[in-house]
Formats: C-alpha cells, sequence, structure tokens
C-alpha cells in the first residue's frame, strides 16, 4: 500500500433522478410523499456561521427563517422524519420537535443537516435533506447490496432525505484516537484493507478520511472496527482509477502507514480474499435487485464519455485484463469487477 497526491479535478455535475431511476425506487421502497422539499429549505434570508467548541469553523451555518416560515418547515420535517424512521407513523414524532437545522454550502448536493431532540428525555438524533443526485443514489444502492452496512434514505422528486451513519470521523480517529494502547492496531488495519477493496470494486471515490466514519464496537475480548463510508457524491464519475483507491488519498497516510507497519504482503491478500468471498455471497442473495440497479443505471449518463475512457483503460492495466476496455459504461466496469470477483472466488 502506498498514498499518493491524488487530486479531483472539478466538481462533479448534480445528475437528476429520472423516471426509470424513480420506478426502480418505488419497486424497493425508497420513495416517498413529503410535505416539503429541498427547495423549500433554501426559502433563508441569512445564515450565521456553526463555530465548533473549539471555535473552528465548521463549514456548516445556520439558515434564518421569517417566523411563519419556520413553523410550516419544522412541522414538514417532523413528518419527513416519520417517513424515514417508521414508515409515515406520525406517532413517533408526537413528543418530538426541531432543534435546529444546519447547511453546508460545501460539497456537491448543499445538504440540511436536521436535528430533531425528544422532549421527554433530551435524546436527539440527525437526518439530512439533500438535492437528489443519481451518482449518490445509485452509491446508496451499492452500499445497500455489496457493502455490510446498511443504508436508510428515501426519495422524493429531487429531494432526497438520508439517515445520520454513526461514527467517529476517519481524520478525528486518525488523529485522536487510533493510538489508543486497548484498540488492535492490526484490527484497524484489516478493516482499511476491506474497506479499499469495496471502494476499487464498486467505483466509490473520494473516500478521504473526512469522508467515512469508524464504528468501534467493543467485544467480549476486543473491539471490534467497521469503516462506513458517508459521502456518496463522487460515485464512478471520474476517470482517475487512484479516485477509487482511498489508499492513495494523503488523508488516509496515517491508515496506509498502519498497514504497512502490521500487515505482510501475504495477510492484505487474505484480507483482499475475505472481502471478495463476502461480496459474492451478498450479490448472489441480491442477484435480482442488484440486476434491476444494473438495468436503470446503464440507460442514463452518469459521467464524461472521456472519464469512461480513463477509466476502463486504467482498470484494464490495473487488473491486467483487456475486458475493461469492451466496457461502454461505469456500470460496465463495475459489472466487471463483481464477475472477476465471482471468478476470484471459485478458484
Amino acid at each position: 500500500m502506498k498514498t499518493d497526491d491524488v487530486k479531483i479535478s472539478r466538481k462533479k455535475p448534480i445528475y437528476g433522478v429520472s423516471p426509470a431511476l424513480q420506478k426502480y425506487l418505488r419497486a424497493y421502497q425508497r420513495d416517498a410523499r413529503m410535505p416539503i422539499g429541498y427547495a423549500n429549505l433554501l426559502d433563508f434570508y441569512e445564515t450565521v456561521p456553526v463555530i465548533d467548541k473549539n471555535g473552528k469553523d465548521t463549514l456548516w451555518e445556520t439558515p434564518l427563517y421569517p417566523p411563519h416560515v419556520q413553523e410550516t418547515l419544522y412541522n414538514g420535517l417532523k413528518i419527513i422524519y416519520a417517513e424515514l424512521k417508521a414508515s409515515g407513523n406520525i406517532r413517533v414524532v408526537e413528543h418530538k420537535y426541531i432543534d435546529r437545522v444546519e447547511y453546508c454550502s460545501f460539497g456537491n448536493t448543499h445538504p440540511f443537516r436536521i436535528r430533531i431532540v425528544n422532549r421527554l428525555n433530551d435524546v436527539y438524533d440527525y437526518f439530512y435533506i439533500k438535492q437528489a443526485d443519481a451518482s449518490r443514489i445509485y452509491g446508496l444502492e451499492l452500499e445497500q447490496i455489496i457493502s455490510p452496512n446498511p443504508v436508510n434514505y428515501i426519495v422524493a422528486g429531487q429531494t432526497l432525505v438520508e439517515e445520520h451513519i454513526v461514527g467517529i470521523p476517519g481524520d478525528v480517529f486518525a488523529r485522536s484516537l487510533m493510538d489508543n494502547p486497548d484498540y488492535n492496531p492490526k484490527r484497524i488495519a484489516k478493516e482499511f484493507v476491506k474497506f479499499n477493496e469495496r471502494c476499487i470494486i464498486t467505483l466509490l471515490g473520494d473516500m478521504r478520511s473526512y469522508n467515512f466514519v469508524m464504528q468501534i464496537t467493543p467485544d467480549f475480548d476486543d473491539f471490534q472496527f467497521r469503516i462506513r463510508a458517508i459521502d456518496f457524491d463522487q460515485q464512478f464519475y471520474e476517470g482517475n482509477p487512484k479516485i477509487y483507491m482511498p489508499q492513495f488519498f494523503k488523508d488516509n497516510l496515517a491508515y496506509v502507514q498502519l498497514c504497512m507497519e502490521h500487515l505482510t504482503e501475504r495477510t492484505v491478500s487474505q484480507y483482499q480474499q475475505e472481502e471478495r468471498s463476502s461480496i459474492v455471497h451478498r450479490v448472489r442473495s441480491e442477484r435480482h435487485r442488484i440486476a434491476a440497479l444494473r438495468d436503470v443505471s446503464n440507460t442514463e449518463e452518469l459521467s464524461t464519455l472521456a472519464n469512461v475512457k480513463q477509466l476502463r483503460e486504467g482498470y484494464a492495466a490495473y487488473y491486467g485484463n483487456d475486458q475493461y476496455l469492451k466496457c461502454r459504461t461505469m456500470t460496465d466496469i463495475i459489472e466487471l469487477n463483481v464477475k472477476n470477483v465471482i471468478r476470484q472466488v471459485k478458484l
């Protein structure tokens, strides 16, 4: 493993939700009716920067709404939360209130982060409302199907609502917690290898440390670690193969160094093979869903011809497999990745 100076040249365009994708979402219970949408939340007249406890700018802002607008929005947000968490059962929000709404102008989908609080016990939760980007939705679906991580989201028109993914931001973990003597560094390194392998296969790009979280679960004799992606904006758009390999981002240097220090080439290969076997199992159990997703995504323009050409040539060189040169779309490349993984597992 090694790092490189991998950079994304420019912001990816947002691809709208097509009728074919809407039909797919309806078939797999990802669509919903919402009283308000993303555009309604843009009806603010001013924002105030959100500063963290150390006095640093978080890049999030608090939008300010006229009182009558805020009441309508907050009531609508509670209904949306009920749709996301309980299939629309409003009883789950009877004792909840919207504590705050925050807006991020940094990022492709300019998300809103909503904090909702239970007034009976002050327990709170977060969820996000974003512009519905087809690339991101395909990324969420591939995460659901191919990774070990379930995702919860709903779509209404051009509005995407996502559940908050709990975990310690990858950059914070690397900076402050990675050296914890109670944590087994080999387990952390093993998880990074597996995460890296999933990204390569599913073409999930830009997994710098602040775009994933570390989930830590105490076991009876040790701690288990799971890396989860939280940003799917760069799903199969870029042409540079290294964009889909977290090991090449300088932001992930601490994780790469951990792997180099505690893992051998043989153990890295073993963990990659374990992850491929898990992917094969999940693909087989969800074969009808992944086939439907393939058929829909293959009809859409989700990248540029130049990016597809660059990536298929890059993957052909990376794997030493000229079959990639026949791929016409990013979906074709993912499908060939999965087919190759199935063949490797059978050997």
